[in-house]
């Protein structure tokens, strides 16, 4: 083992805390953001869909949030963690797409959005990385 890998090891967060951290990301954007709506901004930017009304953008909303809470449960048990952070990858780059296509000018700051959820996803993609390490190195 090298000094750089005695470097990281210390350095490295422990994984229970980096799965607390990006669950608890996905539950605030999901149960409080979508299903209590919290933020009723995201109702507009899904209202933004062309092929959605006013109604049935409330229930995609909810359900997007129950989503992104069942994200927060899979994250913190650990189960299938590369998959999961797959899974995390393809909603966030779906719906940030689908947000800046369709929504843009009602996104406060679109080039924000794509910079910290970028950030939070290599998190995602640590907690994977972190996972698959052998549990001495953790």
């Amino acid at each position: 083992m090298s000094e750089y890998d005695v470097i990281f090891l210390v350095a490295m967060p422990p994984l229970l805390l980096t799965r607390i951290a990006v669950a608890a990301v996905w539950l605030y954007e999901g149960l409080w953001c979508k299903v209590l709506s919290g933020v009723p901004l995201q109702l507009e930017v899904v209202d933004a869909v062309p092929f959605s009304g006013r109604q049935s953008a409330a229930w995609i909303l909810r359900a997007i949030g129950v989503v992104e809470c069942v994200l927060a449960v899979w994250v913190l048990s650990g189960w299938r963690p590369f998959l999961a952070a797959a899974a995390q990858t393809g909603l966030l780059v779906g719906m940030n797409s689908g947000g800046l296509l369709w929504a843009r000018r009602i996104i406060p700051d679109p080039g924000g959005m794509v910079v910290k959820n970028f950030a939070f996803l290599v998190l995602a993609w640590v907690v994977a990385a972190q996972a698959g390490m052998p549990t001495a190195a953790r």
